[in-house]
C-alpha cells in the first residue's frame, strides 16, 4: 500500500502539539519531532496510531513502560519510554 508520507506526518505532527493540555503537549511535540524523519513507513503509520491514543495511556506510558502492552507499537512505545526531553 503506498502512503502519502507527508500528509501523514502532517497530521502527527499536529496532532502531537493540540493534545488538550499544554504539558503533554510540550512532551509528545518534543519526541515526534526527534524522531518522525526516521522512521519509515510502517513506523510512520504506528506512530500515527500512537499519538492519537488518549491522553492518559500515554501518560501512564511514559512512567511505566511494560513489554508487549500493544505489539503493533512496541518499537514507538520503547523510544518514547526512553525519551528525555531537554
Amino acid at each position: 500500500m503506498e502512503i502519502n508520507k507527508d500528509d501523514i506526518k502532517k497530521r502527527i505532527i499536529y496532532r502531537a502539539s493540540y493534545r488538550g493540555t499544554k504539558e503533554l503537549d510540550l512532551l509528545i511535540s518534543s519526541f515526534v519531532n526527534k524522531i518522525i524523519n526516521d522512521l519509515n513507513d510502517d513506523e510512520i503509520l504506528q506512530l500515527e496510531k500512537f499519538v492519537n491514543m488518549d491522553d492518559q495511556k500515554l501518560s501512564k506510558l511514559n512512567k511505566n513502560y511494560r513489554e508487549n502492552d500493544n505489539p503493533n507499537l512496541d518499537k514507538i512505545y520503547r523510544k518514547f519510554y526512553n525519551f528525555k526531553p531537554l
